[in-house]
């Protein structure tokens, strides 16, 4: 129930980050737009400046003159106004009034302008880019559509040699040409958006899937720690105080050594907790400083006896050490509670590509169908937590046992070729 509430609070903060980044996105300009509108803007400023020159070098001195030189002036203010207003949204439903109040202001003094100087229709091409940015696609196209018309009226209205194919048909070629382009810039800018939105979407579920099993990884570690620690700890402890109750009255000696024996675990565990908590070696490992010493040191307190075969390792990983360490601390613990048995005995092989440590006790042994099983309690779960220790490591746990035969137990761990 806990879990199901922290995947579904974890996914829950996921879903609103990825609303936070879709909306931080749709706010940002289009990519195309950063470098397609300076260059639409540096176009339209050009074509304005030669069209104002060209009608100043043929038409001097005309009455008109002062009118075409104030409304270019007028329309290219207004044009700077446009960016004043805040950026068109690409494909917007709904452009907000004031930018269709001021493209139709910058389209009625165009068209004021090509009927007194018909050379003035050239800026239409950056006004089909601007009616697209800023109208929806049909309102868009219906824009196009009319500035080409009056461009093709304007370019007859030039022509004075008789009628000219090109001036009817090059208009409505470019428009086309320039809207289609425009058309898929569009269609190419949604879709990357679109991608975005996926792969964000998908970078989120992955970084929620990897939460969630970090989380049970870190649960099933914690699971074996606290068993092969504490648990183990606190296990002894209770025996060896419930048999010190028993002898208190009969044998008070050795009540009183059992409740020294238990004194001294509960001191071991203390510093095994203190170490867990600070995520360190355990406590056998930093104080023997070697995997030898520290299985020594573990067998001398568990009275069982220990020996090394082969030639040791000398850097040996720290995460063999800790895992070998904490197997033989749950086998001797096993044998303890639940072998009956009068010896025991750690053999750490060393066979050049791999470290073996053996677990030997002559207790009473169990057949197939008694090996315990992973459970919720803390009883049955040592087996398969060696198990998992090992297979984290990329080796094997063995167990050779029979009823009234004793028990081995062999964890072999594969080790890195030495240089």
């Amino acid at each position: 129930m806990r879990q199901d509430k922290d995947q579904d609070h974890g996914q829950g903060q996921s879903q609103d980050q990825g609303q936070h980044e879709r909306q931080d996105q749709d706010q940002q300009p289009d990519p195309d737009a950063r470098w397609l509108a300076p260059v639409m803007h540096v176009a339209f400023f050009l074509l304005l400046g030669a069209s104002l020159a060209r009608f100043l070098l043929r038409h001097p001195g005309e009455a008109r003159t002062p009118w075409i030189i104030a409304l270019s002036i007028t329309l290219a203010l207004l044009y700077v106004l446009g960016p004043v207003l805040g950026p068109a949204a690409p494909g917007a439903a709904r452009p907000t009034p004031r930018r269709l109040f001021w493209l139709g202001r910058v389209v009625a003094v165009w068209m004021v302008l090509v009927v007194l100087a018909p050379s003035f229709a050239w800026c239409a091409v950056p006004l089909f880019y601007t009616g697209l940015r800023t109208l929806p696609s049909r309102a868009a196209l219906v824009l196009v559509g009319l500035l080409t018309v009056f461009v093709v009226t304007a370019q007859l209205q030039l022509s004075r040699g008789g009628f000219d194919p090109n001036l009817v048909l090059a208009p409505p070629a470019v428009a086309a040409v320039a809207t289609a382009f425009f058309v898929h810039m569009q269609r190419q800018a949604a879709r990357q958006r679109a991608l975005i939105d996926d792969l964000i979407r998908t970078r989120r579920e992955l970084a929620a899937t990897e939460r969630r099993e970090g989380t049970l990884a870190e649960r099933q570690r914690l699971s074996m720690e606290i068993h092969d620690t504490l648990a183990q700890g606190l296990s002894s402890q209770q025996m060896l105080l419930q048999a010190a109750e028993r002898q208190w009255d009969a044998d008070p000696a050795t009540a009183r050594r059992h409740v020294r024996t238990a004194e001294s675990i509960a001191e071991r565990n203390l510093a095994e907790a203190r170490r867990f908590v600070h995520d360190l070696a355990p406590a056998d490992l930093a104080e023997g400083g070697s995997l030898e010493e520290a299985l020594r040191m573990l067998a001398a307190r568990e009275s069982a006896a220990f020996r090394v075969d082969g030639t040791p390792v000398a850097a040996l990983p720290d995460r063999v050490q800790s895992a070998l360490l904490r197997i033989a601390q749950g086998a001797l613990a096993n044998v303890r509670e639940h072998a009956n048995a009068q010896a025991a005995a750690l053999t750490l092989t060393y066979l050049g590509d791999q470290v073996v440590l053996d677990i030997a006790d002559d207790g009473t042994g169990f057949g197939p169908d008694d090996v315990p099983s992973a459970s919720p309690g803390v009883r049955g779960h040592g087996l398969p937590a060696m198990r998992a220790r090992a297979r984290q490591l990329g080796g094997t746990l063995t167990i050779e046992s029979a009823p009234g035969e004793g028990t081995v137990l062999s964890a072999a761990i594969p080790l890195e070729p030495q240089p």
